[in-house]
């Protein structure tokens, strides 16, 4: 099995590991493809030093083999199947686990390589995955598969802001995250988005994609005026958002930020407003389950297309990550060589 490892700032390396088996309830997918996040980016370019760690965790790929009571299960995974996972290794027992809240898990994620290295699983060839985490997603193309985790985020994102059909929606953020929510609220029935951000070509390229309005951050509430939910994609804008809540409005607060940042909403105002701030991180089985079901049916497969930036091979992988580190893109994806 070959491994994309990160040794140190700026430095990636290609590592052999024995190929794994899948146990009774896993299956073993065979990685077709995974995305560069800002997770990746920051170990790149050493804002976040963790070395060495192999990551990657947006990653779709086709089931190669299945465990002995997975097989021929109904409803279960098998074998020629392609479908997104989830990597992340939820206790299940924990207090947030237990409570529904296992993007809360408070055990360790990750794996182990031979040599103690964590690994997450999305930048190898193989994987052998519990089978409730993996989602098959019909014909969709490789691409979209691997974009199944952030998807999932998104709608997590979601429904933690309360969205409904006929919401006038703000994004703060038109990067790859701000854009696959202006996919899933377009979708979902908004009855407008709007989408701010600093950069014009960003705001050129959400409008191309059918935002409603776009504004630079200090036109946006003269331009698309107060809003029933406002979605935090970038690293500011906390304030802005606030500022556009509508009564009964709810600021969602998608993106990392400094943890030194306030983010706050008059007493009195939440009081008679009923304007809430609430987080959203990562996700649940059920926003998986959504999100696979969203990129079988096709119905936002052009958004997908269009967030497609480039594609590299494992032994290119630091040409990636140099990408990814100096120019504006979506996604990035690197590719694995085909399992031995």
């Amino acid at each position: 099995m070959k491994v994309v490892v990160f040794t140190g700032v700026g430095e990636v390396e290609v590592r052999s590991e024995p190929s794994p088996e899948p146990g009774p309830e896993q299956v073993l997918v065979d990685v077709g493809m995974c995305g560069i996040c800002t997770f990746e980016r920051r170990l790149f370019a050493g804002d976040k030093q963790w070395y060495p760690v192999a990551p990657g965790h947006e990653a779709g790929g086709v089931v190669s083999a299945v465990g002995s009571a997975v097989d021929g299960r109904a409803g279960s995974p098998q074998v020629g199947d392609r479908v997104t996972f989830d990597l992340l290794t939820r206790c299940g027992t924990c207090g947030p686990c237990r409570r529904g809240k296992t993007n809360l898990c408070r055990a360790r994620q990750g794996r182990v390589l031979s040599d103690g290295t964590v690994s997450f699983g999305g930048f190898s060839d193989r994987i052998a995955i519990d089978a409730k985490s993996v989602y098959p997603v019909g014909d969709a193309p490789i691409e979209h598969a691997a974009m199944g985790e952030p998807l999932a985020c998104t709608v997590h994102s979601l429904r933690q802001g309360g969205f409904r059909a006929g919401d006038r929606v703000a994004i703060i953020g038109g990067g790859f995250m701000g854009r696959l929510h202006m996919a899933l609220c377009r979708v979902g029935g908004a009855s407008s988005i709007g989408v701010i951000d600093i950069s014009e070509e960003r705001r050129e390229l959400a409008k191309a994609a059918g935002a409603t309005w776009t504004a630079a951050p200090e036109d946006a509430l003269e331009v698309g005026g107060k809003q029933d939910v406002v979605f935090v994609t970038a690293m500011a804008g906390v304030d802005l958002a606030v500022e556009m809540a509508d009564l009964g409005g709810t600021v969602v607060l998608y993106s990392a930020f400094d943890k030194e940042l306030p983010a706050t909403v008059g007493a009195d105002k939440s009081h008679r407003e009923e304007v809430a701030i609430v987080g959203a991180f990562q996700q649940v089985a059920d926003d998986w389950k959504r999100g696979a079901t969203i990129i079988r049916s096709g119905v936002i497969a052009d958004d997908l297309d269009a967030l497609v930036t480039a594609k590299f091979s494992f032994e290119t992988a630091a040409d990636a990550l140099t990408l990814v580190t100096t120019e504006p893109t979506f996604r990035v994806f690197v590719e694995p060589p085909k399992p031995e």
